[in-house]
């Protein structure tokens, strides 16, 4: 196949003999800062260097806003038990697309990226944002909260994005992971999102494993190696990388012969210097090469949309 080296399934290091952690929260400001320092090291040398600057912009107003903001209100405790005994995520998407706090977010988020270096097309599109109706923001927050972007408005839905994933990683911060529970393949247990991408981890006492990572509130969960994201299947699951990628290939395109999907997986255990939504959009390439095949893309990034 062009472009690509066809590899077959690794079984190694499927995980230790301690059992990872089942879910990983994020820290808000530490998750943003370090996104906002991969973005700037990814831009180097980069063909996609401008858009890797602004995107790495706009993660430092994510970290400085996680550091700033008054403290979410957290999730009720019977709410959560009731998410648990129901297997169901505890961050409803519906109450917080409705929140006052994702609109102060938003507010906020708006102010700071205004002082950002970017492109007319998205100084444009920020200026639309400050003076939209509240109606017209409450539709897009939906489209937003429904994986579900318009190609049309391509660069508000991004500035809203951004600013969800503010809310939604600080409202999942407060939860406890340990009582968290799988809600579906490819779900997120926190929130209910689908994947940006899954990465197999090199920290102690998790050495091998594979945590997918969510879209929209960051939190990782534990899936075990060789098994799509998409359908659960354990069968042709197999892996492509660019030519050019080398047997330590960091980046690979997680393909599924069963419901023809595939994710990325990054492999912090060769370099912990991967980030899940840095890299993905950094990876571009693998996207580009991957439309040559029949396979569609299962992992959702608000980022790489229109690309």
């Amino acid at each position: 196949m062009s472009g690509f080296h066809g590899l077959q399934p690794d079984p190694s290091m499927i995980g230790r003999l301690v059992k990872p952690a089942f879910a990983l929260l994020p820290d808000p400001a530490v998750l943003f800062g370090r996104r906002a320092e991969r973005f700037a090291v990814l831009a180097e040398g980069s063909a996609m260097a401008p858009y890797l600057r602004f995107l790495g912009g706009i993660a430092r107003v994510q970290q400085q806003l996680a550091e700033s903001l008054p403290p979410p209100s957290p999730v009720p405790a019977e709410q959560r038990e009731r998410a648990r005994a129901n297997t169901m995520p505890p961050l409803d998407r519906a109450a917080m697309g409705a929140s006052p706090e994702l609109r102060a977010t938003i507010a906020a988020f708006l102010d700071a990226a205004a002082g950002l270096e970017m492109p007319p097309q998205a100084a444009a599109a920020l200026e639309d944002l400050r003076r939209a109706e509240p109606s017209v923001l409450d539709e897009m927050i939906g489209n937003v909260m429904a994986d579900s972007i318009p190609v049309e408005s391509l660069p508000q839905h991004l500035f809203l994005s951004a600013a969800a994933q503010v809310h939604a990683a600080r409202l999942a911060s407060t939860l406890d992971a340990e009582k968290l529970v799988p809600v579906e393949i490819g779900v997120c247990p926190a929130c209910g999102g689908p994947p940006v991408s899954s990465i197999v981890v090199g920290h102690q006492g998790a050495e091998g494993a594979r945590y997918a990572v969510c879209s929209l509130c960051n939190t990782g969960w534990n899936e075990v190696r060789i098994k799509c994201l998409a359908c659960g299947s354990t069968k042709g699951v197999g892996y492509k990388e660019a030519e050019d990628g080398g047997a330590g290939a960091t980046v690979k395109a997680e393909t599924c012969d069963s419901c023809r999907s595939w994710v990325k997986i990054f492999y912090a255990n060769k370099n912990p210097a991967l980030e899940a939504v840095a890299d993905d959009v950094a990876s571009l390439g693998l996207d580009l090469l991957m439309r040559e095949t029949d396979y569609r893309r299962a992992g959702f990034d608000p980022f790489l949309i229109g690309y």
